[in-house]
């Protein structure tokens, strides 16, 4: 009796461990519940600069706020760009003016003097013409010598020769200038509105303008500072500009497209959000190891980034760590 019990337990003990034996297998067979990815917030900013130097007289943003495209962002001195503008101007002006002088011919003021010069020409030369007439009938009957009558033929040929020019002169005074000197004067126009241009886009460079709506995250200099050409005043992150990266192992990396879409979280942040794969590295490089520990450091990942929607790419910022949870193939 006692061996007979003694059987019995033996067999359900081996019952048992065989049967855990089995559970153990199973579980380590099954599928593990998936982890997700560790991943981090990235930031493209936007460096804005001016391309000359001067003091700094108006910062029209604070680090940390908001701005829009076209919103102004700082200006700098522009005292001597204002006065070469207005040189410009009065140059381009004054070039104008030659060139419509050339192109009209002279005022009607001074046709008109010398029409009137013509008119009295005119009237001397037929008061000559009758001179002649009579000192000719004289020379005809004998009362004068063949001289005087030559000084009168000679005054008549002179005032006639004077009406002819003085048509001439009206004629000349209606006309425009010379082909060659309406080109010249064309020529000078338009260099003076050339340097118009130039003096107009100096001024602009002065007061800088965000180029795109945007978080302003840092600020480098204060009013009254000098502004070095080239250096950076502000730098704005645009949404468009944030993106999330993250770092998948060789055998997901088939699975992986761009266009494609992930799902992703952060403390604090509610729900999991959406985000659009934009890119893929095409080479494979060492684990971070802020991101993995260190039995995982020697494995070789590839870099993935995505873009979230704008409305979502507001809420985040970089260097904040991120949760990613791939698609299921």
């Amino acid at each position: 009796m006692a061996n007979a019990l003694r059987q019995q337990r033996r067999h359900l003990l081996y019952t048992t461990a065989l049967a855990s034996s089995w559970l153990c297998l199973l579980s380590a067979c099954g599928p593990r519940a998936e982890q997700p990815l560790q991943g981090y917030v990235e930031g493209e900013y936007v460096r804005v600069a001016a391309p000359f130097a001067g003091t700094l007289q108006q910062l029209s943003v604070l680090r940390g706020g908001e701005v829009t495209a076209g919103a102004p962002l700082f200006a700098l001195e522009r005292e001597n760009e204002i006065a070469g503008r207005r040189q410009a101007e009065q140059q381009l002006q004054a070039a104008n003016a030659r060139l419509a002088n050339l192109q009209t011919g002279k005022r009607p003021p001074e046709v008109e003097t010398v029409a009137e010069q013509l008119r009295q020409a005119n009237a001397a030369r037929e008061l000559s013409e009758a001179n002649y007439r009579r000192q000719e009938s004289l020379f005809k009957s004998g009362f004068i010598s063949s001289a005087a009558l030559d000084d009168v033929r000679t005054k008549l040929k002179n005032d006639d020769a004077h009406v002819q020019e003085l048509k001439a002169a009206v004629e000349t005074a209606k006309m425009p200038a010379r082909p060659d000197e309406i080109r010249a004067a064309e020529a000078d126009a338009d260099a003076a509105r050339q340097a118009l241009a130039q003096a107009d886009w100096r001024l602009a460079q002065r007061a800088v303008t965000a180029p795109a709506n945007g978080h302003v995250s840092d600020t480098y200099f204060v009013v009254g500072d000098w502004v070095p050409a080239g250096a950076v005043v502000a730098n704005l992150l645009p949404p468009g500009n944030i993106k999330i990266r993250f770092f998948v192992e060789e055998p997901q990396l088939g699975s992986l497209h761009p266009g494609q879409t992930v799902r992703f979280s952060c403390d604090g942040c509610g729900d999991a959000m959406n985000a659009t794969i934009s890119f893929i590295a095409d080479r494979a490089e060492f684990t971070p190891p802020v991101l993995y520990s260190k039995e995982n450091r020697a494995k070789l990942v590839y870099l993935v980034e995505a873009k979230p929607e704008a409305s979502v790419a507001i809420r985040l910022n970089p260097g904040q760590p991120l949760d990613i949870t791939l698609p299921k193939s």
